[in-house]
């Protein structure tokens, strides 16, 4: 039977946990007035509720996005209304994260900081209004390397068997290379913070898992264009099979839904709340890595299969982690054999 019986339960979960590092990798994203919110949907992968072991971890990713609105669906990019939307980011995470091992809240605690530099490319098939009110036809195109904001997040997780539990909070600090006069950015132009649970099913015996993390976030107001986003709702999730000991292969999806509008003076159309349906496949495979650490690599990808009021998107996520290693049992130990 396919799984992981010769772990222990305790064990499994430990060494199953390099995921829990980069589940809440952060990713290049733009304002709701863009059709894209604060929170990037597919964040979140599989066994993101498991704990870990103390110490310190580094997860690497690289994150490529491809949305795409048609001529038909006119979207708010900064302070132009545009069509014909077509756009590509590349970006390049680094999050170091520090596990504590004294307990909080009966949890462990996860704290971490990551910075996110790339590339995107900005096409527009019409602008049809500009900066100031003026209509403008034809075609633009913007192309920025750069920064994203400085991210920070901190989680809190709780095992009980087979059942794990999570909340986290995420947020960023603005960089300072967001440009309102521009198409491309990385940087959102605001403050926003993102709050949450999940839960991960995690079996050692049969090695199947199930993750649905689920959260919400809340927008500061963009003073450069006086816009402030709504409130969203985004819910991710992932199911796999381990495949033997270190691979496991399987879904990943997201639903993503603006629950309040936009507002402000520079939210010309209006709430423009926003609706996304996303699957795709994943595959992970854990390593040993250099001493006392476990390597893992992921690769999955999301297309939108519905969306209302934001581009039509591909994503492309590729992880690599490291975490500590679970501690191996020592031998009990033996005492002197005497005879009489």
């Amino acid at each position: 039977m396919l799984g992981v019986p010769c772990l222990s339960s305790r064990r499994a979960a430990m060494a199953f946990a390099a995921l829990g590092a980069i589940a809440l990798a952060p990713a290049a994203v733009r304002a709701d007035n863009g059709g894209i919110g604060f929170w990037l949907p597919g964040t979140m992968g599989s066994l993101s509720a498991v704990p870990g072991q103390p110490g310190m971890s580094y997860t690497f990713q690289y994150i490529h996005l491809d949305a795409v609105a048609g001529g038909g669906k006119a979207l708010q990019n900064n302070a132009s209304i545009v069509a014909g939307l077509k756009a590509k980011a590349d970006a390049f995470v680094f999050l170091p994260t520090y596990t504590f091992a004294t307990p909080v809240l009966g949890g462990q605690l996860t704290v971490g900081v990551a910075a996110v530099p790339g590339n995107i490319g900005v096409d527009v098939g019409a602008t049809l209004t500009g900066p100031r009110g003026n209509t403008i036809s034809g075609s633009a195109f913007d192309n920025r390397v750069t920064w994203a904001d400085v991210y920070y997040l901190g989680q809190l997780k709780w095992n009980f068997g087979v059942n794990n539990f999570m909340t986290y909070v995420f947020g960023n600090i603005p960089s300072g290379t967001y440009d309102s006069t521009r198409l491309a950015n990385l940087s959102i132009g605001f403050v926003g913070v993102d709050a949450g649970g999940g839960y991960t099913y995690l079996n050692p015996k049969t090695g199947q898992e199930f993750s649905v993390v689920a959260g919400f976030s809340f927008n500061g107001t963009n003073t450069a264009l006086d816009y402030r986003n709504g409130i969203d709702f985004h819910a991710d999730f992932a199911a796999s099979q381990f495949i033997g000991k270190s691979v496991h292969a399987g879904l990943v999806g997201y639903i993503y839904q603006q629950v309040t509008g936009d507002s402000g003076t520079g939210a010309k159309l209006g709430d423009n709340k926003g609706t996304a349906v996303a699957i795709g496949p994943q595959v992970g495979f854990f390593f040993p890595a250099f001493e006392g650490y476990t390597g893992y690599l992921n690769l999955r990808g999301y297309v939108d299969l519905y969306t209302e009021n934001r581009p039509t998107n591909s994503t492309f996520m590729a992880t690599l982690s490291f975490t500590p290693a679970a501690p191996e049992h020592p031998p009990t130990p033996r005492g002197p054999k005497f005879s009489k």
